[in-house]
Parts: structure tokens; C-alpha cells; sequence
């Protein structure tokens, strides 16, 4: 490659590479973005993993954060051709009886499906879904400063505890469970500290931007950033895998959206011992172990809400759920394992052959678990969705290691980069005032393994992008 003189150069196209290369861009800097593979979108990428004119999303399918981020909602786009699809209900969580909780995409609605619970659950949610909007730009970021400390204060107290702790005063199965399929995202024991803010906020998000699925693919996403990207001037160059930061162009900025293991990689001869010795501590979490099937009609589940549901969590009672990700934490495989699925075709017609449909699951194992786990997830889909098995056409399996091949950001399997439990919420990568710089001049860490951590928002690349732009070019 030329060695042509940038402003700032991103390395990596997963949506906080593209959103800091974009933050950069609209501030007026000259800036290259690269990307190790052929396509761009990180995470978001969609492709024909079992069929011809079945699309499956390679990793990320659902996007409560899409439409709520602050960093995707001041961007226009739908004028670059993102279509968000909204299913009926935005989660569903079916027992061995035949019932279900669901999330649906009105507080009260969910409230009062609760029965008994119903007064709890507002309790507990009420007051977060009320002051989401504006509690966002600070839960979306670094350590809080806050805004509105009052409303913040209202919801740390509860999202601090555990989510063993907080399900307990629910007393029906039905919020027990629907409760715990939540936290789970965490992927860690639901016994742990801070498990319940990713109940919480996964709950509001239903109920503020709902959990919509973008039409076409997650890649969709991914395409309608670069071309707004392009649109204004920035620069991509697919197909450069950087392996050391002496392979770049001059510039006076570099964004790396990759995790502590990369950065070692490419740049550890440029850090400081003290840095690098930090970097070194840091812990991933657990993997997964994922399918993608292409059925010939949809999921035949039990119960009638599942079926219009976008997500389904299957994972029965709480008890279960917090067994068996306590027991994946341990280094052990689940015979039960919770699984996060979903079917998109049935809300978007795009994603298969007419009267043929997809779905994708995965479920936690143990960090870099080479384990085969199709037969205890389909046991799991076939528990509540009985003839399952019959309508598979044909599948696709990851392993952790295959994650890993995919991504080299999902270390182990680890799809959040890095856990977040609450010892490494905030401070990650390490313990720093301002988390995004590294020990080198003008180098930056924008990935997940930077605050405010996992997921499709953008956030953690647009952070960085500030911080770069306040620390070289004197911008705020």
C-alpha cells in the first residue's frame, strides 16, 4: 500500500471501527479505514451459511441498541437503505407446560401478563424505561459523569445487584424465568453483581426502541454505514490484515478496533511495560457455540407466542437458567444449556426461498470449548417446539474456535470481547480516567473491549473518536 499521509487511520469495519472512522470523518479529518477481510461490518455480516438463498447473520440478529444509540440515531440511515423490522412481540420465553412470559413491546402489557408479578415488575422497571432516553448517553459510555445523577442513581440501585438476587422478588415462574433469559446476556452466573443491569436494560430497550431486526441481514447495517461513510469522504481498503502498526500509512491518529490480545499483537513493541502488563490481565468470558439452520417451515413451537416472537429464550425456570450458566463458568458443558434463538424469516421474506424459513441460536460454553453442542441445543428447541428436528433442512455449526477464526475480537468464543462482569465493566481494558487511550501517542482502542462494552451501537468506536479528536487535533 501507498505510504500516503492520513489524519487518522481505523483498523477493523465492526460497527465501532465504522462509527469511529465515521466520528472522525464528520469532524473534517482525512481518514482511511482498513478491514482484514472482503467484506466490511465486523459482526454484522450476513451470508449463505447452509443454502443457497438462506441468510443467516454470522453473529449479531437482534438490535435493541440500533435504534436507542445515540451514535447510530444521529446518523440518516434509512436514507442509505436500513430498513428496521419490528415482530410482534419482541421476546418469548416458553416453559415445559406450555406457557410463556413475554416481553412485549408495552410496559403494562408485560406488567400485566405477570399475574402476581405484575407490581413488581413495575416496580423494578418503571422508573428505567421512564428515564431511559435520557439516562442513555451516560449507561452508553465511560465511567458516568452524570447528567442526571437523581435518575441514575435510581436505576444503579437496583442494576447492581445480582440477577439471582433481584428475580427473587418476583414469586411467579412465569417473571422468574422470562427475568433470568434476560440477564443471561450477560453471560456470566446470574449470581454475580451488576448481572441485573443487562436484565434491565435489555427490558427497557423492548419497551422504549423495541428489538427490531434489520430487513435483509445484519450486514444491512453494516452497508448502510459504509455508505454514508464513502458518502462523506472517508476512505476503505478491504483485504489488509494488519499484523504490526509499522505496515500503516503516517498518520497522526490510529483507532484500533480490535481487544487487549490483538493490541499486544500488533502494537505490544510500541506500549509501555506498565500498559502492556495491565493488558495482559485481561480476562474473556465465556463462548459460544452457534447454529443456523435452514428449515422448510417455520419452528413449530408449543406455544403461540413464540411464534411471534423475534427472540425466544429457551431455557425453562430460572433454577435451570442459573445452573447452567453457573456451571459453564466453571469450565463444564451444559446438558440443558439456555439458547438464545431466533427465526428472522418469519418477519422478513428476504431471508429465504419462499415457504422456507431460517433460525439461529447459540448457547454459552466454557471459554475456547471445542465441544459439539447441536445435540443439547436442538434438544432444547425440540423440548418446546416438538417436530423441530423433521423441518431441518440443512445446518451450519461454529465452534469457539471457529467464532474465534471469524473474528479474532471473539477471543475463545467470547463474542462480547473481554467479560463484563463488574470488576472489568468500566474499566476496560484497564483502570483508566480515560479508558480509549493507550500508552503510545495517538494510538487508540475503540473496540468492545472498551466501554460501554458488547453490542451493535457504535459506541465504544465513537468514544474513542472523541477522545483522539479532544487529545491530537485539539477538538472537543
Amino acid at each position: 500500500m501507498a505510504k500516503v499521509e492520513y489524519d487518522a487511520i481505523v483498523v477493523g469495519s465492526g460497527p465501532n471501527g465504522l462509527a469511529a472512522a465515521i466520528t472522525l470523518r464528520r469532524a473534517g479529518l482525512y481518514v482511511l479505514l482498513l478491514e482484514g477481510k472482503g467484506e466490511l461490518g465486523g459482526g454484522m455480516r450476513s451470508a449463505e451459511l447452509t443454502l443457497p438463498g438462506f441468510v443467516h447473520d454470522v453473529c449479531s440478529a437482534v438490535h435493541p441498541m440500533v435504534t436507542l444509540s445515540p451514535f447510530f440515531k444521529s446518523l440518516p440511515l434509512t436514507d442509505f437503505g436500513l430498513e428496521m423490522i419490528n415482530p410482534a412481540i419482541a421476546a418469548a420465553h416458553p416453559f415445559d407446560d406450555g406457557t410463556s412470559g413475554v416481553l412485549h413491546h408495552s410496559l403494562s402489557e408485560t406488567a400485566d401478563a405477570l399475574g402476581a408479578d405484575r407490581d413488581a415488575y413495575l416496580r423494578i422497571m418503571e422508573s428505567t424505561v421512564r428515564n431511559l432516553p435520557k439516562l442513555l448517553p451516560d449507561l452508553l459510555g465511560p465511567f458516568p459523569y452524570p447528567r442526571h445523577p437523581i435518575a441514575l442513581a435510581q436505576f444503579g440501585v437496583k442494576a447492581l445487584t445480582s440477577a439471582s438476587w433481584l428475580g427473587d422478588r418476583f414469586g411467579t415462574k412465569k417473571a422468574r424465568g422470562l427475568w433470568a433469559g434476560m440477564a443471561a446476556h450477560s453471560m456470566q452466573p446470574l449470581t454475580n453483581l451488576a448481572t441485573s443491569a443487562f436484565g434491565m436494560m435489555l427490558m427497557s430497550a423492548a419497551h422504549v426502541g423495541h428489538w427490531p431486526i434489520p430487513k435483509g441481514g445484519s450486514q444491512s447495517i453494516a452497508n448502510a454505514l459504509v455508505s454514508y461513510f464513502l458518502s462523506i469522504g472517508g476512505q476503505i481498503e478491504t483485504n489488509h490484515f494488519v499484523r504490526s502498526l509499522d505496515e500503516l500509512p503516517k498518520a497522526q491518529a490510529i483507532l484500533l478496533d480490535v481487544t487487549p490480545r490483538q493490541l499486544l499483537e500488533i502494537a505490544g513493541d510500541k506500549l509501555s511495560v506498565a500498559y502492556a502488563r495491565k493488558l495482559q490481565k485481561y480476562r474473556y468470558g465465556m463462548g459460544v457455540f452457534k447454529i443456523d439452520w435452514a428449515l422448510c417451515e417455520p419452528i413449530p413451537f408449543a406455544n403461540a407466542d413464540c411464534k411471534k416472537a423475534g427472540t425466544v429464550h429457551l431455557g425453562n425456570t430460572l433454577e435451570e437458567i442459573e445452573y447452567s450458566e453457573k456451571i459453564t463458568s466453571k469450565g463444564k458443558h451444559s446438558e440443558k444449556p439456555f439458547v438464545l434463538l431466533t427465526q428472522p424469516s418469519v418477519f422478513d421474506g428476504s431471508r429465504a426461498p419462499a415457504g422456507k424459513h431460517t433460525a439461529w441460536a447459540y448457547c454459552h460454553v466454557p471459554n475456547g470449548s471445542h465441544e459439539d453442542m447441536t445435540a443439547a441445543i436442538e434438544s432444547q428447541v425440540e423440548r418446546f417446539a416438538p417436530g423441530f428436528r423433521d423441518i431441518i433442512m440443512a445446518r451450519n455449526t461454529m465452534n469457539t474456535s471457529e467464532m474465534q477464526a471469524y473474528n479474532p475480537n471473539y477471543v475463545g468464543g467470547d463474542i462480547n470481547g473481554g467479560i463484563q462482569d463488574i470488576r472489568q465493566l468500566y474499566t476496560r481494558p484497564v483502570m483508566s480516567l480515560s479508558p480509549y487511550r493507550t500508552s503510545m501517542k495517538g494510538m487508540y482502542i475503540c473496540s468492545s473491549a472498551t466501554p460501554p462494552g458488547g453490542g451493535v451501537h457504535g459506541m465504544c468506536g465513537y468514544h474513542a473518536a472523541k477522545r483522539a479528536l479532544k487529545d491530537v487535533f485539539g477538538q472537543k
